[in-house]
């Protein structure tokens, strides 16, 4: 219990008033009035105790303790009733050009090989791939766009899965970042800071609102990549930062152990691993008590989740179960481990199970050349999958409560990298504007919000910023990301750092 809770009782009596008193009227008074009191102590204790019992079974983290509070409320409760359960992050690593995807723009090719009007760039910060190009000649897309379902929103001839499910997505057109370069612009929309060795969006979601299944992490990693440019995904993305350690993201693999160390050691069976690690915990125990590091009770926690994970795991990723119309739906490198259908189909089973945040990193989204061919290929690699993941989601009846996320770490200018060609050209970084989708999880479907300007280089209307998006996904999980802090060195270090407000006009 917490320090202050109960009040220890002392029967208001003297010692040497005792049942071989010759007073015994006043022994027998005082006895009766001791049983009194006792009686009464536990009568009206039962419902309290009831009580804990009751919400440790329903809230099973309640009075696990952590590492503080989050303004009054213990880590495990939300600050408000949540309209999701977990989120299924597919982050497309390396930028998504959004003029070749969703933000439609018959402007550029009227403009086509013309140089970009000075009133349009201003002062935009370029990187020194661009920034000593001697002309900057506008682009059109070489695809072509059509309008979908009743929202009408634009897709590309690229996306043709994802143009079925629009009535079901929210499009944002009109985020922006002040990252200019891969690292420090993923790093800023995973853990709210350019710079490392913060908490990760999915370290706090464990945080703040603890695990749902004992037996699987609360925060899960899987990697995969496609025929373009990979920009480097780095651990540090996943990490729990000043946070606990129990609180990182686990990565899964697509080799024969899909956790590191999740076997048993050769010549250990798991008799002999319950026997190791009980002996374990009590050397931990041990050095905690002496030295009171709060890390020790986090990696006997991860030895426990390590061997339970021995028989959960195995049993999520195996996908020889799965339906035929199942696999149809994903297609079939949904049954080719490591591939980016087999994540999103991982993914759903994941969060079927209980774990709160999932992250997909699919790389080879960094088109500075080349990017007709390569884009084309990124596209068919994601496109039925994760309109898959979606429908799978909605047909479960799981989509109201899984928010699902789509996008990459900035957008692509409207300009060309190099050399303009008939057949080829690049489009370089470019943090002013770009387009993600989210669906479920309480975000309004059949949506379009944002809008940029008829050359898709500014934002036109309701700019959205990555700590306005994480605000508003922290939020569809019950957290005010105003309240969501923890104290180091000195500081209250929150995700949305000292920025960031709720996007209501998305939120159904």
């Amino acid at each position: 219990m917490g320090e202050g809770c109960f009040r220890t009782y002392t029967p208001k009596f003297s010692p040497s008033l005792t049942l071989s008193s010759p007073n015994s009227m006043h022994n027998a008074q005082t006895e009766h009035g001791f049983t009194f009191n006792r009686r009464r102590f536990l009568s009206s204790m039962s419902l309290g105790i009831g009580g804990v019992a009751l919400g440790s079974l329903l809230m099973p983290d309640l009075f696990t303790g952590g590492e503080g509070t989050l303004d009054g409320l213990a880590p495990g409760i939300p600050h408000f009733a949540p309209k999701a359960k977990r989120v299924i992050y597919l982050f497309q690593n390396g930028a998504p050009s959004q003029q070749e995807l969703f933000d439609y723009k018959p402007k550029l090719r009227d403009l086509q090989g013309e140089e970009i009007p000075p009133s349009v760039r201003g002062d935009q910060r370029l990187t020194g791939m661009t920034a000593n190009q001697a002309s900057f000649p506008l682009v059109g897309s070489f695809v072509d766009f059509q309008q979908y379902g009743q929202s009408r929103a634009w897709v590309s001839s690229l996306m043709p899965y994802t143009a079925k499910i629009v009535d079901d997505l929210c499009f944002v057109k009109s985020m922006y970042t002040e990252a200019i370069n891969h690292d420090p612009a993923l790093t800023f929309l995973q853990t709210g800071s350019q710079q490392g060795n913060r908490p990760s969006m999915g370290s706090w979601l464990s945080y703040g609102l603890g695990n749902e299944n004992k037996n699987l992490p609360t925060f899960t990693v899987l990697l995969s990549r496609g025929v373009g440019n990979g920009q480097g995904v780095y651990s540090k993305l996943w990490s729990s930062g000043f946070l606990d350690s129990v609180h990182q993201g686990v990565q899964f693999s697509k080799g024969e152990d899909p956790v590191l160390y999740l076997s048993d050691p050769e010549g250990m069976n798991r008799s002999d691993r319950r026997e190791m690690l009980d002996n374990l915990s009590e050397l931990n125990d041990l050095s905690y008590q002496e030295f009171g590091d709060p890390e020790i009770a986090a990696k006997v926690k991860q030895y426990e989740m390590a061997y339970r994970m021995q028989t959960a795991v195995p049993e999520v990723m195996d996908l020889s179960k799965e339906s035929d119309d199942i696999v149809k739906l994903y297609g079939p490198d949904c049954l080719v481990p490591g591939t980016y259908a087999a994540n999103c189909l991982l993914a759903r089973k994941l969060s079927e199970n209980g774990v709160r945040f999932v992250q997909l990193y699919h790389q080879g989204w960094d088109q500075h050349g080349d990017l007709p061919y390569e884009i084309t290929q990124q596209a068919k690699d994601v496109d039925q999958a994760s309109a898959a993941l979606v429908t799978d989601l909605k047909q479960r009846g799981m989509l109201d409560e899984t928010l699902v996320i789509w996008g990459g770490e900035f957008g692509r200018t409207s300009y060309t990298q190099g050399k303009l060609t008939a057949d080829n050209y690049g489009r370089d970084h470019h943090p002013r504007c770009f387009t993600i989708w989210m669906a479920g999880g309480g975000i309004k479907p059949g949506m379009v919000y944002g809008e940029t300007d008829e050359l898709g280089y500014n934002i036109a209307h309701n700019p959205v910023h990555v700590h306005d998006f994480q605000a508003t996904v922290l939020h569809q999980l019950g957290l005010n990301h105003e309240k969501l802090i923890f104290k180091h060195l000195g500081r209250r270090y929150r995700l949305t750092d000292v920025s960031g407000k709720v996007v209501r006009d998305i939120i159904s």
